[in-house]
């Protein structure tokens, strides 16, 4: 095999070289008389730090980790190769660099300058990046994801939430110390001075290149980190991946196409499965046709006009509530509500991020791979619960305390049946304390009793979607609200989040319009959604309250559903007869048979049947948990044919469905 660092063919000033023992110098000589030595020392670092990051991490998460003697080696083993693959991409321009400069400008005094500082600079990005990981991993239980994908469009929310939430720049500040030290070390030894004294000429640099070049496309080609399934563990799995890698894989994947990525069935078969899915004795399909899944809803009883108060809560957790056993008392307000109003709990998100779940909310539809569609290009006019309400003459807004284009939600509701309030829509006044993410919840709220009143002065029954911030990293807020001080935790954020809900019903059934609508409290998904399992489903657990004392009467529910079901379940308790295109159910007439939930990940994809779930996986894998409700624990049971083939119709047809347009609402078909 061809020699790729052979020795030099110029002698090094012994000016420049420290003195090394003859026989040491023999030995290295062929290593470090190549310039691209100097790469080959930056990935002996690269892998130093990431195996560092890696055991802090293992460590941070000792209690969650599968320790056994052979479970740490495969998670170091898998470890370094990923670390080795994401160092091949990292040097990549170095090497395309090192390959075309010629040698007269390479060995220049200025130019091994210019090296020194970018090397300096590669050090100190490998640090940052180890502390990144650790807030992430700290923040969200994984490497970097798809999360930290979608996050980077949106510098504006994202540095700020960073300045808001951390010391930023005494640690910018403290890493110049590793960085500057690891860098003194390595340009102070003997070798690397040789490196940038070396004198080959192109072609022998051109093959060399050539070949470090090779290794990253043979790794683009050959290894994927979704391929490779190490432990049932997802703690052990995440710890064995790379940082690096998985960001840029988790861009190149944002996007997942069903038929290309996953299991498959016949599509008219598995069409017509999801018709028998669907189906309900309220409703009757208009067409035979297996693409046309519009039904005619019919809930008996006489219509009713009343206004819907839907509030969709960030981040809250049924661990959180004290109604789910939690002791602390954080949420006497939302607890007390549950009590009194329709209660739901046996609930589950749809996914992890807030799109997610405002994609189940307002289109009754199961996650996407991939980018929710919220935010996918051509979402405009779906069959939407804002739409629903819109036909029948209601004042439809969707009111946000944040910047409206994060996450593209603006466009999304300002084209799917709501006009679009968000922060710029407020006054100064209107404005008590605002962090990054939005001005606090205590002002949301008022600025929806504002609008409800203006719709009910004119007369116009009123539909208002409000999303709340606060209970969100940095967990900042007014203060003397509660007694938990400001920017101290998720505790605080929860409580005041209860607070403010609490504030905004004492100022609402002073309303004229209270005893005629329908408040509607559900989280968009949990406060975290790390575990061991690749679908932990205890992180999925959320509430669901309807509550309205003299309208609705209180009742605890049981059924197992998930956020797909709001709005089927809110169009009857409205009596409101529908067409309808929604994928989800009525809870409250939902038979034992019938009842599932739905949960994911951009990549995973889960179907909860009873206390089984199916879990399809990218490159057509399949896996499958029984999960205990009481112990909050899941186990790895073999596939169920029928709930394989259930979930394999759920996801595969509203996937197609979505991509030939058919979920569009019906006048724009």
């Amino acid at each position: 095999m061809t020699d790729i660092f052979p020795a030099p063919s110029l002698p090094v000033s012994s000016s420049s070289v420290p003195i090394q023992p003859r026989g040491f110098r023999r030995i290295t000589a062929p290593l470090f008389g190549d310039r691209f030595a100097i790469l080959g020392l930056f990935v002996l670092i690269f892998l130093g730090i990431n195996a560092v990051t890696r055991t802090l991490l293992m460590i941070h998460s000792a209690s969650q980790v599968t320790w056994g003697a052979v479970d740490v080696g495969v998670i170091y083993g898998m470890g370094l190769l990923f670390d080795g693959v994401a160092a091949a991409y990292f040097i990549l321009p170095a090497v395309i660099y090192f390959t075309l400069i010629p040698r007269s400008l390479f060995r220049h005094p200025v130019h091994r300058i210019v090296v020194y500082g970018l090397f300096f600079v590669g050090v100190y990005i490998l640090c940052y990046g180890g502390v990144a990981e650790w807030l992430f991993w700290d923040e969200f239980g994984t490497r970097f994801n798809f999360i930290a994908v979608d996050y980077l469009v949106y510098t504006t929310e994202v540095i700020g939430n960073i300045m808001e939430s951390y010391a930023v720049f005494p640690i910018l500040a403290l890493l110049v110390i590793p960085s500057g030290l690891i860098s003194l070390v390595c340009v102070r030894h003997w070798g690397f001075t040789a490196a940038l004294n070396a004198s080959k000429g192109f072609k022998e640099r051109a093959l060399s290149g050539f070949m470090l070049l090779m290794i990253p496309v043979v790794c683009f080609f050959g290894v994927t980190s979704a391929s490779v399934h190490i432990s049932e563990n997802a703690f052990n799995r995440e710890l064995s991946r790379n940082g690096l890698y998985e960001l840029f894989a988790a861009f190149r994947n944002n996007d997942l196409d069903y038929a290309t990525h996953y299991a498959g069935r016949d599509a008219t078969e598995m069409l017509n499965r999801l018709r028998a899915l669907v189906k309900s004795e309220a409703s009757v399909f208009v067409s035979q046709d297996p693409t046309n899944i519009t039904r005619r809803v019919v809930n008996p009883g006489e219509e009713k006009r009343w206004n819907v108060m839907f509030v969709t809560i960030e981040s809250m957790s049924a661990e959180y509530m004290g109604i789910f056993g939690n002791p602390s008392g954080l949420t006497p307000n939302l607890d007390k509500m549950a009590r009194e109003g329709l209660f739901f709990d046996n609930f589950y998100a749809t996914g992890t991020r807030s799109v997610r779940g405002l994609e189940a909310l307002t289109l009754s539809t199961v996650p996407t791979a991939g980018r929710s569609i919220v935010k996918r290009p051509g979402n405009e006019g779906m069959f939407s619960l804002g739409y629903l309400f819109q036909e029948r003459g209601y004042d439809t807004k969707w009111i946000y305390g944040g910047y409206g284009y994060f996450d593209n939600m603006n466009n999304y509701y300002g084209h799917n049946g709501f006009s679009v309030v968000d922060r710029t829509d407020m006054a100064p006044e209107e404005k008590s304390f605002a962090n990054v993410w939005g001005v606090c919840d205590g002002d949301l709220f008022n600025r929806a009793l504002k609008e409800a009143d203006a719709s009910y002065a004119a007369g116009e029954p009123f539909m208002n979607y409000l999303f709340t911030t606060s209970n969100h990293r940095p967990y900042t807020y007014p203060g003397g609200k509660i007694d938990i001080p400001s920017k101290t935790g998720r505790a605080g954020g929860v409580k005041y989040t209860d607070y403010a809900i609490g504030a905004f019903m004492k100022a609402a059934r002073k309303r004229p319009w209270f005893d005629t609508t329908l408040f509607v409290f559900v989280a968009d998904h949990c406060g975290s959604s790390a575990g061991r399992m690749s679908l932990p489903l205890r992180k999925y657990e959320i509430p669901l309250i309807v509550y309205a004392p003299s309208k609705v009467i209180a009742k605890r529910i049981g059924t197992l559903s998930s956020q797909i079901d709001v709005a089927p379940t809110l169009m009857a308790l409205l009596n409101w007869n529908y067409p309808s295109k929604f994928l989800g159910k009525n809870i409250l007439t939902m038979a034992p048979s019938e009842e599932r939930a739905f949960v994911g990940t951009y990549q995973k994809l889960g179907y909860l049947k009873g206390n089984r779930l199916t879990v399809l996986l990218p490159q057509g894998g399949v896996e499958s948990f029984v999960y205990d409700r009481v112990t909050k624990t899941q186990e790895s049971v073999p596939v169920d044919a029928e709930e394989l083939a259930d979930a394999i119709a759920y996801y595969q047809s509203a996937a197609l469905l979505y991509k030939t347009g058919r979920t569009r609402r019906i006048s724009e078909e």
